[in-house]
């Protein structure tokens, strides 16, 4: 048998036992991600963050003395609690300062720790502006201005590049994986993840991305 047959059959035989290998890893890491993901999906959320939507609407109601803005984000028996700090907030809004500064921050920890009950997640402090992923920033944005085609189109250009990247490691180790066993597995390693996040985007297109998926 020539080399390059031998070498052929070598890649082959690698290729199989290494997607068998890799799928049930991937398939693994997938279930232990969705149990972590349905436990404690909540708390990757970007409500307790100051650039978040909790906040932004607690400083619109300071502003305009509506503490109503701020009742979508609590439940009902809550309401109380936060009309009380509100009101005590809002009369010190002209007074000393520091220490309005100090009550406002009171409040907004509050509604956020009231807010992250309903969600079943637990308060972990508010977090600076800034540490929002940005993909949420703009997903925030397009809702904001009614526009989902920049949304879209920075994100198709990040997908579209990661895809591109692994696609012509593919294609570069496509032309030497028969040249030797070393390159054949290198090959294979980029084929497995070149194959497997088309097919995890494919899935989450396909069954959906919320919560629960």
């Amino acid at each position: 048998m020539k080399q390059n047959e031998m070498n052929v059959d070598g890649a082959n035989v690698q290729l199989v036992r290494t997607r068998r290998a890799s799928r049930k890893s991937v398939l693994s890491v997938l279930f232990v991600t969705a149990v972590l993901f349905l436990i404690s999906a909540p708390t990757f959320a970007h409500c307790d963050s100051y650039d978040g939507p909790v906040i932004r609407d607690a400083v619109k109601a300071l502003e305009s003395n509506s503490v109503d803005l701020v009742f979508k984000w609590i439940d009902r028996e809550q309401e109380k609690e936060i009309v009380d700090l509100f009101n005590k907030t809002y009369s010190l809004k002209k007074g000393d300062k520091e220490i309005y500064s100090i009550v406002e921050k009171h409040f907004f920890e509050t509604l956020v720790r009231l807010h992250r009950e309903t969600e079943g997640a637990p308060y972990t402090g508010l977090k600076p502006s800034g540490t929002t992923k940005q993909i949420v920033v703009l997903s925030d944005k397009a809702i904001e201005e009614s526009d989902i085609d920049n949304l879209l189109a920075q994100l198709n250009n990040h997908i579209g590049s990661v895809i591109r990247e692994k696609y012509r490691k593919v294609e570069t180790l496509n032309k030497v994986k028969n040249n030797s066993a070393e390159e054949g597995r290198a090959y294979v390693k980029a084929y497995v993840d070149y194959t497997h996040s088309l097919e995890m985007l494919h899935d989450i297109l396909e069954n959906g991305g919320g919560h629960n998926h």
